[in-house]
């Protein structure tokens, strides 16, 4: 029987991290934004540490009528991908020399005007791409971490499940500017969040652990 842990208010995870110790195909943690309503812009930001070499999601926004409406997706160690309504953008860094797992720190924009998508990592953006341009993300969201959702909720797969560790999940309705990032990138404070690492409603499903961050 799957362990659940609900948090009744909203929750400070400063300094916190969320351990994903093993795979599966059923721990998650579900996170309840401040407020539902459709999305023409986002910026996701979040720390993740892990030394998996396969694909894993990292963070999974799926609607009644679209799985992948949002999802940030690592396909190999030097790839992530950008989904916005089904459709994906991958962005390619070249291979990490040093065979160790490092903690990185990721920020991933979109905006519908322009169909830009942006992703930064540690700090630094990579090359933009384009998709999606005019389109809308639906407001009635499943947002999840740990599992990628073939299904509103569900239909998890072992082999895309992340093991590792997140930290300072956050999310935003509008594209942060290069400032704002700066301020994310060391640990500070911004306004308006859609989701807020510390200030947080979620719910662990399953075998996931919440301890303190060596950072």
């Amino acid at each position: 029987m799957a362990v659940e842990h609900l948090h009744g208010g909203p929750t400070d995870l400063k300094q916190k991290t969320l351990v994903f110790p093993e795979a599966s195909n059923t721990a998650h943690v579900v996170l309840r934004p401040a407020r539902q309503q459709p999305l023409t812009s986002f910026t996701v930001c979040l720390r993740s540490y892990t030394d998996l070499s396969r694909a894993h999601s990292l963070f999974s926004y799926a609607t009644r009528t679209v799985d992948n409406e949002l999802l940030v997706f690592k396909p190999k160690p030097n790839q992530y991908s950008l989904y916005v309504g089904g459709s994906v953008v991958t962005f390619s860094v070249a291979d990490n020399p040093v065979p160790k797992p490092l903690w990185e720190h990721i920020c991933v924009s979109w905006e519908s005007v322009t169909g830009i998508a942006e992703l930064w990592l540690n700090g630094v953006s990579l090359p933009r791409k384009g998709m999606k341009r005019g389109y809308t993300i639906g407001p009635e969201a499943s947002i999840v971490l740990g599992q990628e959702q073939d299904s509103f909720g569900g239909g998890f797969d072992t082999n895309q499940s992340f093991i590792g560790e997140l930290m300072d999940v956050s999310m935003w309705d509008r594209v942060l500017s290069s400032d704002e990032l700066v301020v994310i990138q060391n640990s500070g404070r911004l306004s308006n969040y859609l989701i807020d690492w510390q200030s947080l409603n979620y719910e662990i499903k399953g075998y996931v652990v919440v301890k303190p961050s060596w950072g």
